[in-house]
């Protein structure tokens, strides 16, 4: 009676290890999964700022391109330019 009782009581903790042992896993995989949908998501938002960094860039250099042909016209016709000497 007192073995077989014993046996139970082995069986009954070899099966809440096997249950902790799974919740543990769940618990790392989910931990995983979750840790990847926060990746993918800092992903993303990195790739949009990285475009809206992108057109930033493209409208500056248009502008500095459209001051600097400004900035030229008015150097060349200039009165206060000195005269080539070529």
């Amino acid at each position: 009676m007192m073995e077989m009782r014993a046996a139970r009581m082995v069986q009954a903790a070899d099966s809440l290890l096997k249950l902790v042992s799974e919740l543990k896993q769940t618990a790392i995989f989910s931990g995983f999964a979750s840790l990847n949908d926060h990746v993918e998501q800092r992903s993303t938002e990195f790739n949009q700022q990285a475009e809206r960094t992108d057109r930033m860039l493209a409208r500056i250099g248009e502008e500095a391109a459209a001051s600097l042909k400004e900035l030229e016209s008015h150097y060349y016709s200039s009165a206060q330019r000195t005269p080539d000497t070529a």
